[in-house]
């Protein structure tokens, strides 16, 4: 696909030369308008009537999903034009963390590729994200990948980013927010775009689009290609992500259905087992052991002087299509409607060179090998069908809006691995599979919501949701139990049900104050890794429970035309939440334990000032405490195991987060700096100081030129500038403790820590041609 791309994106490059920030927030971040959806008609009334139209029956797709301004909900929103600035090649975490209270996190050191996100110190498979209202987390492990679908930031046309439980939603609960994204509406007007980045670490990208326009007064075509590759900060850590996005709309007056399909191949080193500190210090920041083999005559040498070499295809593959079928209506000015049809396929796998296993613990050679070790490589492969359906009913009048809403999805996903090759056996001798399992879920939601103008300034607001989760698992898992000699066997059959209600009120005083206050309820069902991944740090016997919380919003908001203000309070009081031990499991994700009693609260501050119309400058902060209360050590042969030690912080979640901005506009030329600064975190919940991650500030440069020609609609030349200031420093990491019990009479805790460290100075810059 590069050796397609390159061209095409040359040749509009060549025809070419022949011929700040914009985001929303309910608590007054960088820009007060009402929604982007509303702000997207208003621009719309300057084009026909059928563009009109056409938006308005396509913003009613995410209408259930999204928040409005007078939603006592904490959210912001990154409009389409926020978007593109950054849609030069990184993930769309980097765009996140643009919100309060979210951090962005990156295993490959430039923000491509095993990319993450926590937002109020929940991980990602505690954040919903939705696209067009269909669920995109992963249903088995939570987790949104985000180079599954590469370059999703292309075809997106806004998010919305909700802060806390906020509204109900399709799919995984909301324990720390949800993402809501469109794709990008389908034009009326014939154009299209190519675009070439490139940057450090030979980071590149050539994406080309183009759309039909209204044809015949009903048909409307959009089609996205992209090549996305890099080799990555890290050492080994490329990355190759090629992906497609098509869109045809049929529009009728008051109907239009719209068929959506996109995704992609991802091609990835795999660097989840980050680098110890002191492994810095001896062979570098980028350094990390993932592939790495001892060999008698290896091309590397090691501190303590073992030849080392390294396999090439230590990769993660993964195929995703992702197709929806959206129909919407509208039936008069009061009532509208909207059905989705979805489908999803995955098809992926990762290869591991392993060094000296035990071959006993691989179950399909067990009984030839005996304990033999050897070297190997493993292929562990997965398959995903996701299918189901979302409806919404919406109701609007002067005085009161309506929504009534449902959904329902069916996953399966067989898992299992086979050997590639074992050092000095045939293939006949370990063919086969050494570890199958299964999974079924089904995952069905109904809701009502109001939202009721009950005198003038002031709204209330009610949202009520029940949701039911029927999960099985079956077969035996890729771990090995040393007690039963034999592979883990899995055996999950477990059926949730779980009653959500959200209300609050808004009040709307002096024309531009404004008050809100909201209590929500969320439930959530553990992962799959917390069924599976257990036998690691607690009793086999034991089974994770179901998550509760209890979410109390309050917030204040003052919007003048030339400054925005906003402060918002919350509690979130939980039971039996789920929180990461620090450790993980061998595919990076994180190990988890049930805390009877937990909480999370915090003040979040924002403000925009626009003191001229070339500048504005703006900043948001988050002071939080996220604590566990009566934390009980688990650690094994520890001297206080089983005792409670009070109140302890709980693992990932930093004290402040803040950041600020100054924006630069004048004719075609335009400057963005960014500067975000997050405090230490520790890995575990013990406040262990051998376990953290240090305070870190990074600031960004945004540069950018649109040209206006008389043969294209615009030429944009952008490059950013990534670590300013060339801070050495790790967004993310993992540690955990063990007691050494072998060494001497006492035993003695050893503490084990491992960072992704981020690049230093490095730049990316594009070209973008729209026609």
């Amino acid at each position: 696909m590069k050796r397609l791309l390159l061209p095409i994106a040359a040749l509009a490059l060549c025809q070419a030369a022949n011929a700040g920030t914009d985001t929303d927030s309910r608590n007054g971040q960088l820009r007060s308008s009402a929604t982007t959806a509303q702000q997207g008609v208003e621009d719309a009334a300057a084009h026909p009537e059928d563009s009109l139209r056409m938006y308005r029956l396509q913003e009613i797709e995410v209408t259930a999903t999204r928040a409005t301004a007078s939603t006592p909900v904490a959210f912001a929103q990154l409009s389409h034009d926020e978007i593109a600035r950054h849609s030069y090649g990184t993930d769309i975490p980097t765009v996140l963390a643009l919100t309060p209270s979210m951090i962005a996190t990156n295993e490959t050191g430039i923000g491509i590729g095993g990319t993450s996100m926590r937002l109020r110190g929940t991980d990602a498979t505690r954040l919903n994200v939705t696209i067009n209202g269909v669920a995109m987390n992963n249903p088995d492990s939570h987790a949104m990948y985000w180079y599954d679908t590469p370059d999703l930031i292309s075809a997106v046309g806004n998010m919305q980013v909700q802060r806390g439980a906020g509204v109900s939603t399709n799919g995984t609960g909301a324990f720390g927010g949800a993402v809501s994204m469109t794709t990008e509406a389908l034009s009326t007007e014939f154009g299209g775009s190519a675009s070439l980045s490139y940057g450090s670490y030979n980071t590149n990208k050539q994406a080309v689009g183009i759309s039909s326009g209204l044809l015949g007064g009903h048909w409307a075509l959009d089609a996205r290609l992209t090549h996305i590759g890099s080799d990555g900060y890290i050492d080994r850590g490329a990355t190759d992500l090629k992906s497609y996005m098509f869109q045809a709309g049929y529009y009728n007056g008051s109907t239009m259905l719209k068929l959506l399909s996109f995704g992609g191949k991802a091609k990835t080193y795999l660097t989840y087992t980050g680098v110890t500190k002191a492994d810095m210090e001896l062979y570098g920041r980028r350094y990390h052991t993932e592939g790495q083999y001892a060999t008698s005559d290896g091309p590397f040498v090691l501190a303590d002087g073992t030849h080392v070499g390294y396999y090439d295809d230590h990769t993660d593959n993964y195929l995703q299509i992702n197709n929806q079928l959206l129909l919407s209506h509208r039936f008069n000015d009061a009532w509208s409607m909207n059905a989705t049809g979805f489908y999803t396929y995955g098809d992926g796998f990762y290869k591991q060179y392993k060094d000296s296993k035990k071959l006993g613990e691989y179950l399909n050679i067990r009984g030839l090998a005996g304990g033999e070790k050897a070297d190997l490589i493993r292929e562990k492969r997965m398959r995903n069908h996701l299918a189901g359906a979302n409806l919404a009913a919406h109701y609007a009048s002067q005085r009161l809006g309506l929504t009534f809403g449902g959904s329902y999805s069916y996953y399966g996903s067989p898992h299992w691995g086979t050997l590639v090759w074992v050092d000095g056996l045939r293939p006949e001798e370990y063919a086969g599979r050494w570890y199958d399992n299964d999974v079924d879920k089904h995952d069905a939601n109904l809701f009502v919501r109001a939202d009721w103008k009950a005198a003038e300034g002031l709204n209330l607001f009610a949202d009520l949701q029940y949701r039911y989760v029927g999960y099985k698992a079956w077969g035996v898992n890729d771990n090995y139990d040393k007690k039963t000699g034999a592979m883990q066997p899995i055996d999950v059959d477990e059926q949730y049900h779980f009653f959500n209600p959200h209300a609050g009120l808004s009040y709307t005083f002096a024309k531009r104050h404004s008050l809100y206050a909201s209590f929500a309820m969320a439930q959530k069902e553990p992962t799959r890794s917390d069924f599976t991944d257990r036998y690691m740090f607690s009793d086999d016997s034991t089974q994770p429970r179901s998550e509760t919380l209890y979410d109390f919003e309050a917030g204040y908001t003052y919007r003048a035309p030339k400054i925005d203000v906003g402060a918002n309070f919350y509690y979130m009081l939980y039971r039996d939440q789920l929180v990461p031990t620090g450790m993980v499991n061998d595919g990076s994700e994180a190990l988890n334990v049930n805390v009877p009693d937990s909480y999370r609260c915090g003040v979040e501050l924002s403000a925009a000032w626009r003191p001229l119309r070339w500048l504005t400058i703006g900043a948001n902060a988050t002071w939080s405490s996220n604590k566990i209360r009566r934390y009980v050590d688990l650690l094994a042969d520890s001297p206080t195991y089983g005792e409670e030690l009070g109140t302890m912080t709980i693992a990932y979640s930093p004290d402040w987060i803040a950041g600020g901005y100054a924006g630069f506009r004048y004719k075609g030329f335009e400057a963005v700096v960014r500067t975000s600064y997050v405090s230490k975190q520790y890995f575990t919940n013990n406040e262990n100081e051998a376990l953290t991650l240090d305070a870190y500030c990074v600031t960004n440069l945004e540069l950018g030129y649109t040209l206006r020609t008389g043969r294209t609609r615009n030429v944009r030349f952008g490059v950013t500038l990534c670590n300013l200031f060339d801070q050495r420093y790790e967004s993310n990491g993992y540690g955990y403790s063990y007691m050494d019990t072998w060494s001497g009479e006492t035993p003695r805790r050893i503490d084990e820590a491992y960072y992704f460290p981020q690049a230093p100075l490095h730049v990316l810059a594009n070209v973008t041609v729209r026609f």
